[in-house]
C-alpha cells in the first residue's frame, strides 16, 4: 500500500532521510546563463557547485516532473521555485524543452526539471520533445508524476504504470485538487493505492493547497550532496531564451486551436541602446499562409496584442523598457525541418 499524505498533517516520512547515490549528469548543467533573481544572466560551461559556509549536513538532488500533456507541470515548478521560470498556457503541449528550475532554503537545494507533456509524437519536434523527457529522468533523484485529479484517463494511467518500474524515489501527484470534489479525490487516491510508489499526494499547483507537504518530502528523498547553485539562482534558461518563450506565450494565449502547435520564435537581436532600454527583434513562424493572417489580425491587431502583453513581461525580466520589434514569417513544415528545428532552439542530438 502506498502511504498516502494528507493535505493537512505532516508525514512521519518527513523525519527520515534517504540518502541514495546516483551519478548526476554533467549536461544537465552546461546550458549556457543561469538566470539570478536580481543580477542578470551568467554563463557557465560545466556543473558548478558553491562551497558550503557551515559543516551541516547538506541535502540536495534533482527532480523531474512528468505527466501527459497541460496537467500542470510547468504551474508546479513555478509554485516550487517561487518565480515563474517557465510559461503556461492551457494549451497542451506548451513546454517544448526541458527547463530547470531551483529551488533552495537552509539546508537544502532542489533541481527541478519540467519536461514536455508526454505524447505519441507526430513530428520531429514532437519526437525531440520526448526524447526530453527521457534524458531529464537520467540521473534524478526524485521522480514526480503529475495528474491532473480532474480528469484521469488512460493516458494517465498508462504514464503512471510506466514510471513505476522508475528504480527511483517516485512521488505521484494528483494536481487541480481545488476543482475536485473529495469523493472523486479519494476515490482516484484509492485507484493508485497499488501503483508501486512511494507516496501520493493531491495538491493544488495554482492555489497552493498541498505544495508545502510535496517539498518537504522531496527534501526528506534528497541525498547529502553539494550546493550546485547560489541561493539566488533560479533556472538555467538564458534572457534570450526565456524571451522567446515569452513571445509564444501570449501568441498561445490569443490564438485559435489549429495554430499554437505551429508556432516557434527566434529571437533576431537583443541590443541594449542605454541602461534603461533595450531593443528586441524576434520572429514568429508558422507553417501555413492562413496561419500568418491570424496571427497579424485585422490591421494588425492581434500581433500588436502579442507584442504589448509580451513587452510588459519581459520588462520585468530585464528591468528595463523594452522596444519589440515582432515580424511574421512562413516556414512550411518547420517541425520536420532538423535545421528549423536548430534555428528555434530544439537542439537534438
Amino acid at each position: 500500500m502506498i502511504p498516502f499524505h494528507s493535505m493537512d498533517r505532516a508525514s512521519p516520512l518527513f523525519e527520515k532521510h534517504f540518502l541514495l547515490s546516483v551519478t548526476k549528469q554533467a549536461d544537465e548543467m552546461t546550458k549556457a546563463g543561469w538566470r539570478r533573481k536580481t543580477e542578470g544572466e551568467k554563463k557557465t560551461k560545466g556543473i558548478r557547485t558553491v562551497k558550503n559556509e557551515n559543516t551541516a549536513k547538506f541535502l540536495s538532488g534533482f527532480a523531474a516532473i512528468v505527466g501527459r500533456p497541460n496537467v500542470g507541470k510547468s504551474t508546479l515548478m513555478n509554485a516550487m521555485v517561487g518565480e515563474k521560470v517557465a510559461i503556461v498556457s492551457n494549451r497542451p503541449q506548451t513546454t517544448r524543452n526541458r527547463i530547470m528550475g531551483v529551488a533552495t532554503d537552509k539546508g537544502w537545494q532542489i533541481v527541478f526539471l519540467d519536461t514536455p507533456g508526454l505524447h505519441k509524437p507526430r513530428t520531429r519536434l514532437g519526437e525531440y520533445m520526448v526524447k526530453s523527457v527521457q534524458d531529464a529522468m537520467d540521473g534524478i533523484d526524485v521522480l514526480l508524476v503529475l495528474v491532473d485529479a480532474n480528469e484521469i484517463g488512460p493516458q494517465d494511467r498508462a504514464i503512471v504504470e510506466e514510471m513505476s518500474a522508475r528504480k527511483v524515489k517516485k512521488i505521484l501527484v494528483l494536481n487541480k485538487t481545488d476543482i475536485v470534489e473529495e469523493a472523486r479525490l479519494m476515490a482516484a487516491i484509492q485507484s493508485f493505492a497499488e501503483a508501486g510508489y512511494d507516496a501520493i499526494v493531491p495538491i493544488s499547483a495554482r492555489t497552493g493547497k498541498g505544495m508545502d507537504e510535496l517539498k518537504k518530502l522531496i527534501v526528506s528523498y534528497l541525498p547529502e550532496g553539494p550546493k550546485y547553485f547560489p541561493d539566488d539562482m533560479m533556472t538555467d534558461q538564458p534572457e534570450r531564451q526565456i524571451c522567446a518563450e515569452i513571445i509564444r506565450e501570449k501568441a498561445l494565449l490569443h490564438l485559435r486551436e489549429e495554430v499554437p502547435h505551429g508556432i516557434g520564435v527566434e529571437m533576431m537581436a537583443i541590443n541594449k541602446l542605454s541602461d534603461n532600454l533595450t531593443e528586441i527583434h524576434a520572429t514568429i513562424y508558422c507553417e501555413r499562409a492562413s496561419h500568418k493572417g491570424i496571427i497579424i489580425g485585422k490591421q494588425g491587431a492581434m500581433l500588436r496584442t502579442i507584442g504589448a502583453e509580451a513587452r510588459r513581461d519581459i520588462e520585468n525580466l530585464l528591468g528595463t523598457k523594452v522596444n519589440l520589434q515582432l515580424w511574421v514569417k512562413i516556414r512550411e513544415d518547420w517541425r520536420n525541418r532538423m535545421d528549423d528545428l536548430r534555428t528555434l532552439g530544439y537542439e537534438s542530438n
